[in-house]
Order: C-alpha cells, then structure tokens, then sequence
C-alpha cells in the first residue's frame, strides 16, 4: 500500500492495530507482482490458512489436562521453510502448542503449511503479539522455560525435561534474543562437534524435541 492516502489508509491502519495485523508499505510493483496485474487497488492482505489459538485461553486447559505438556517457542525464525520443518517435528514428537509471534518470525502460509507436510494443519499453533509477555504468561503458570543458546554449558542429553516446559529456539544466525535468555530457567546447547557453530533450526528442532521424547518413553 505504498500510494494509499487519505481516510482509507487511515481507517485501514487503524483496524490493522485493533487487530494486530502486521501492516507494511510496499512499491506497486510488488502488489502488481502479487496479484498478477489484477485490480488490487492498493491493498493486499494475506489470509492465514490455519486458525490460531490464543495462550492465555489453551493454557488453563493444558496444564489441567496434562502435568507434563511442552510448548515450542520460535524467537527469530524467518525462513517460512524452516517454520513448515519445525513444525512437522513438532507433530511428530507430541508437543502441545507451536509458539508464535505477530512480528519477528516467518508468516504461516500455504508454504509453510506444504512444507510441514500438513502439520500445521494438526497442530496447536498460537500466534502472540509480544515474546516478552508470552514468557511472563508461561512463568507466572510454573512452565519451565529452556532456551537454547550457544553460550550455554548444560547439554541437551543432562537437561530435566520432566513437568510443563517450554523450549525456546532462534534462528541459526542470530539465535535467540538477549532478553529471552534473561526469562531462562536454563539454557542449554545441543552437543556436537567444534566443526559447525549452529544447526539450522528445523534440524535442532528435530534433535531437541526427540530427545524429549525419547526421555520421557522411558
């Protein structure tokens, strides 16, 4: 909506803030790319093709429900790829909810949902407006938070995984946020040879989550 002016653009931001809606400015070319040189006139939207769930609505449902479930927060995840991966691991090793935020992380589209081999479409995905207070919400409600950081000396293989834990992962460049490995009740690092800095993170997803679940079959 680069052109867009006046009571438009106006009343349209102001119902994209109401409703937490990513909003961006972008040149008409790319709208024009997007809708195939169709009449857009000036705005273009895309739909989610999964419902998402607010946490602070599953949460008291969950932990009622079960003493030991596991939440998978994603801080920094921008490859829409990556996000379909994780997700697919996150179906096939039981966790409860896929975390996910309005800005910060890749946008859940029919890619993703294509990648994930139609996980997304399975799983419990709640989508949160700030990471800071999703956190906060998870802590006030005695859910372990574990977050995976390089700078971490505990290993994956000796981590206490038992009762309700939520596992943060960052993106293979950046990892996570310094203010996410303030909320930490632990970090911890995936054990692996000096050979490579960091796993992409559909791959340390993968290991993380297995690893879980393989302790608590035993």
């Amino acid at each position: 909506m680069q052109s867009l002016t006046g009571e438009t653009e106006i009343e349209l931001r102001k119902l994209c803030q109401a409703k937490s809606i990513p909003l961006k400015r972008v040149p008409q070319v790319k709208l024009d790319s997007l809708t195939s040189q169709e009449n857009h006139q000036g705005v273009v939207a895309y739909i989610s093709p999964i419902r998402y769930k607010k946490l602070i609505d599953f949460l008291p449902h969950i932990l009622k429900q079960k003493p030991d479930p596991v939440f998978l927060l994603l801080d920094g995840v921008e490859d829409v790829r990556n996000m379909g991966a994780v997700a697919r691991s996150a179906l096939a090793f039981d966790v409860d909810a896929l975390i996910t935020f309005t800005r910060g992380n890749a946008p859940i589209n029919d890619v993703a949902v294509k990648t994930s081999a139609g996980a997304l479409l399975k799983l419990t995905v709640c989508k949160e407006d700030n990471l800071s207070n999703c956190l906060n919400l998870l802590a006030e409600n005695s859910v372990r938070i574990l977050v995976s950081s390089l700078k971490a000396t505990q290993g994956l293989s000796t981590l206490d995984t038992s009762g309700p834990i939520a596992f943060v992962l960052g993106s293979e460049h950046r990892g996570v946020s310094l203010s996410t490995e303030d909320y930490a009740d632990e970090l911890f690092k995936i054990e692996q040879s000096e050979q490579m800095d960091s796993l992409n993170v559909s791959v340390a997803a993968g290991i993380v989550l297995h690893t879980i679940y393989s302790k608590r079959k035993i």
